[in-house]
């Protein structure tokens, strides 16, 4: 189980060399800008869930 675990570390550690390091922070900046596309489109959402619920009468509320 040690050897497995010593193997799974050493490839973790071989993938994040030669991907992520080369990269620098373009994974960062497309984390960012996923998250403020995600959170516009989740508040027009909600703005038409909120407009649909105040012009129906019969909601419970």
């Amino acid at each position: 189980m040690t050897a497995f675990l010593y193997w799974l570390g050493h490839f973790m550690d071989t993938v994040f060399e030669n991907t992520l390091v080369p990269l620098g922070n373009i994974p960062n900046w497309i984390f960012i800008t996923t998250g403020f596309l995600l959170l516009f489109w989740w508040l027009g959402l909600q703005k038409k869930y909120n407009k649909e619920a105040d012009s129906n009468p019969d909601q419970l509320k």
